[in-house]
């Protein structure tokens, strides 16, 4: 993805009234351009601040929150897109954006906690500088922004990787193997968007109707209530609204083929459309829900369209009914997760002062 959007995205939350379930918001703890959450059980949770370090925030009753930070990734390696952990193993990844081959140590790159240590597990960058994507639209087949990562129960590890448009799944020893790549679709470019950018620069944007093939650009993966894996698309340029998808994966799947022309064939079948530019999923017993970076479109939102910051969290439906969480009160959100006793956490935004909220 060359605008290199998934690396920049912005997240934010902002104070709701209290009302019906999922519709409150309160501050768990400050924190400095939070990336990733993961609820590791209600009441601790897993976060990556801006600085490249890990924490856990535990919260306490009747004091403040505490943050305890598990390591910290060196900045030149990249920014720390995302963190995971099952059955005690900890997982953070650093993302990329450009080709593999040409992208500095330490940048896509899987890490695992050892003894207290942050170490080298997987190397994603030389699995893709070897495995290129079939339908790059930029002339970067080897383009790599590991952004997605869940660690599962058997002790191998799924990344969602944006740039490749693919995901892969890493084993124990390190060997890394792609689960399913992502075709892109056929869109046209959307009437309204500008000819100028905020600074008064020429877009250059092609004219609306314009036909473009644009790339999926996954960027999150979980576990939903069947078992199967779910991988949620931003969508590329020119990143029209409605037309990020939701795939179901059968687990222990390689190489399968997740495509738009024929949604419904194989072990990668769609789940969901409808939605837009998706940068995180999460489930809980019965549903899966999707973060959307803007509901207006990421595109939008750089160009500074107005109303472009609301985005949103969504309860799916495969009908398309989707149903949207503490709706208009999250701004730009950049993730979430959703604890064991139904506490939904996000964190934003990415860069500057932030926070880990809960909805409740």
């Amino acid at each position: 993805m060359g605008l290199g959007v998934v690396a920049l995205v912005a997240a934010g939350v902002t104070p709701a009234q209290a009302g019906h379930r999922h519709d409150r918001i309160s501050t768990v703890v400050d924190l400095s351009g939070p990336r990733g959450v993961e609820s590791i059980r209600p009441g601790i949770t897993l976060v990556t601040e801006d600085d490249g370090s890990f924490s856990l925030v535990v919260e306490r009753r009747n004091r403040p929150a505490r943050v305890i930070r598990l390591g910290g990734i060196d900045e030149a390696a990249g920014f720390a897109s995302d963190a995971s952990q099952s059955r005690g193993r900890f997982y953070f990844l650093t993302g990329g954006g450009g080709a593999a081959e040409e992208l500095p140590p330490g940048a896509a790159t899987l890490y695992k906690l050892r003894h207290g240590e942050l170490q080298p597990f997987a190397d994603i960058k030389g699995h893709q500088a070897t495995d290129p994507d079939p339908d790059d639209q930029e002339g970067v087949p080897t383009d790599t922004n590991p952004y997605g990562v869940l660690a599962l129960k058997d002790g191998t590890v799924l990344v969602a990787d944006a740039g490749g448009n693919d995901l892969l799944r890493v084993w124990p020893d390190g060997t890394v193997k792609t689960v399913a790549r992502f075709r892109p679709r056929m869109v046209e470019v959307p009437e309204g968007l500008p000819d100028v950018d905020m600074e008064g620069n020429p877009t250059g944007l092609p004219p609306a109707g314009t036909p473009i093939n644009s790339e999926a650009v996954p960027t999150s993966v979980t576990v939903g209530p069947d078992g199967y894996w779910y991988v949620g698309e931003l969508r590329g340029f020119p990143a029209n609204p409605g037309t990020s998808q939701i795939w179901r994966i059968k687990p222990g799947s390689l190489d399968a083929v997740c495509d738009p022309e024929v949604p419904d064939a194989g072990t990668c079948t769609r789940y969901a459309d409808g939605l837009t530019s998706i940068v995180d999923l999460t489930a809980d017993s019965r549903s899966v829900y999707a973060v959307s970076l803007s509901k207006m479109s990421w595109l939008a939102m750089e160009l500074g369209l107005p109303g472009s910051e609301v985005g949103g969290l969504f309860k799916v439906s495969r009908s398309g009914n989707h149903t949207e969480i503490a709706k208009d009160k999250l701004i730009m959100p950049g993730g979430a997760d959703v604890a064991r006793n139904g506490t939904i956490y996000a964190v934003g935004p990415v860069f500057g002062p932030g926070a880990l909220v809960k909805i409740r």
